[in-house]
């Protein structure tokens, strides 16, 4: 994982590369927007749709296979975020 991207207050870009359970290099990005008294952050990954992806989306929803894990990771981002200082 190696951040590419950073913008104060708004944004965050990483390039994040896979060894298992196959080799492949995705974009996440972190976009941050105010909301109220807090931000809203919206998390998402994109990267090359390989034959072997496509394979893989015939039999599973990535977000099944990766939702969980975003949420969790959202849940963490907050509760940090939320966190005394």
């Amino acid at each position: 994982m190696e951040i590419v991207d950073s913008r104060p207050a708004s944004r965050v870009g990483l390039k994040l590369d896979f060894l298992k359970p196959f080799k492949s290099s995705n974009t996440t990005d972190f976009d941050l927007a105010p909301s109220g008294n807090g931000t809203d952050i919206r998390w998402s990954m994109s990267g090359p749709h390989t034959m072997m992806s496509k394979v893989m989306c015939l039999f599973t929803s990535m977000d099944r296979m990766v939702g969980k894990d975003f949420e969790e990771g959202l849940a963490n981002l907050k509760r940090e975020a939320e966190a005394p200082a």
